[in-house]
């Protein structure tokens, strides 16, 4: 464990230095100390940080969840509703024809709608701040899209779920998707009505104390999610819906923080020891046709986006490169794939596609004036008399 700690934090170090985004190095950690790979194993059995790595995705998506807010959605309005909904329909839908497409079955085209469709908040994130473009225009849009990623992230993980459970017949998937959707819907009127009894139960000026309240909650919660038929991270989300409301979410956000940043970098680390190298050649071409694809469809959604909120090429270009990273989760979703039993060849796929473009989005979104520079202007022509 200490070995796994300390080789990520190098790794991370060195290639902070040169702008690189944290995850895929976490990931690139993982295999290379990983039993795949020749020279020092850390760990020969990835199972090993099975629960660790749960816990750290529960973490991440509990995080996700407390800056997440029910009152976005009304400040937004139907700008950001219009924008983000263009961004699902134009990524995810290309994601589920490109996975037709490889003809690798349906559910595996389920799983890559998902993973192609939705774009990393955490890298996204740290590109925002560490470009210094918090305070631009176009900001609010990007923050708006991924609100409404969030949103669909949820509803999504419920209705894949009984799917990749392997549902006997119609009516017993019917009833598990039934089964899920109405325990999210408890979860979501809880994180909507519940605030101020939820906060009374929560508040305590011991920080101790919280910490073990807010996180025995996101685990059991997530495990009873599960029992649902609700992927875990999921209820995990719900719960930090729930909390970020209350008077004690901003405690909470500071104290989660650390947490979530270690055993976040053990779920990434975990991902990359199940990985092995030697498969990642044999999905080259396609990770390099999705990356493409994405790379298309981020650009017609950052024009999209710029159309709808009166922006020039300069903003469709921030917003085009900004959303390009992927994450965590594509990494969940690899996650249930793998659990689900599903195409061998998934794993690679996902690993080697959010490598590249976690790598590639931060250098590409430093480089957006050259992108602006041929994108078409929303301005009108004058017209000539």
């Amino acid at each position: 464990m200490g070995g796994a700690f300390l080789a990520a934090a190098l790794l991370a170090r060195l290639g902070g230095r040169i702008g690189l985004p944290t995850i895929p190095l976490f990931i690139l950690a993982g295999i290379l100390l990983g039993p795949h790979t020749p020279g020092i194993v850390l760990l020969s059995d990835p199972h090993d940080l099975e629960m660790l790595s749960a816990l750290g995705l529960v973490l991440l998506l509990f995080y996700l969840g407390l800056e997440f807010h029910l009152d976005d959605l009304k400040t937004g309005g139907r700008r950001m509703a219009l924008a983000g909904g263009a961004y699902l329909l134009l990524n995810v839908g290309a994601g589920l024809g490109f996975g037709f497409a490889l003809g690798w079955g349906v559910s595996e085209a389920l799983v890559l709608a998902g993973v192609l469709g939705i774009s990393s908040s955490a890298i996204v994130t740290k590109v925002l701040v560490d470009l210094g473009r918090i305070g631009n225009p176009e900001t609010k849009p990007i923050l708006g899209i991924i609100v409404v990623e969030d949103i669909f992230l949820a509803l999504y993980l419920a209705a894949l779920q009984p799917i990749l459970s392997g549902a006997d017949s119609l009516s017993t998937a019917v009833m598990d998707a039934g089964k899920a959707f109405g325990f999210l819907l408890l979860l979501a009127l809880a994180a909507r009505f519940g605030t101020k009894v939820i906060g009374r139960l929560i508040n305590t000026p011991d920080d101790e104390l919280l910490v073990i309240s807010f996180l025995g909650a996101a685990a059991f919660l997530a495990g009873v999610s599960e029992w649902f038929g609700v992927a875990d991270a999921i209820g995990a989300f719900m719960v930090g819906l729930m909390l970020g409301s209350t008077t004690s979410g901003e405690r909470i956000r500071k104290l989660v923080h650390p947490l979530r940043d270690a055993f976040g970098a053990i779920f990434f680390f975990g991902f990359g020891l199940s990985i092995d190298p030697g498969d990642l050649p044999t999905v080259l071409w396609p990770v390099l046709a999705a990356v493409a694809v994405t790379l298309a469809m981020n650009v017609l959604a950052g024009l999209a986006a710029a159309r709808i909120y009166d922006f020039g090429p300069g903003p469709a270009a921030n917003i085009s490169t900004t959303l390009l990273a992927r994450g965590e989760f594509a990494l969940i979703l690899a996650t249930m794939a793998a659990a689900a039993g599903l195409d061998e060849r998934l794993s690679p796929f996902i690993a080697g596609y959010v490598l590249l473009l976690a790598v590639l989005g931060p250098l590409v979104a430093g480089r957006s004036h050259l992108l602006a520079r041929v994108l078409p202007s929303n301005e009108p022509r004058p017209v000539r008399l």
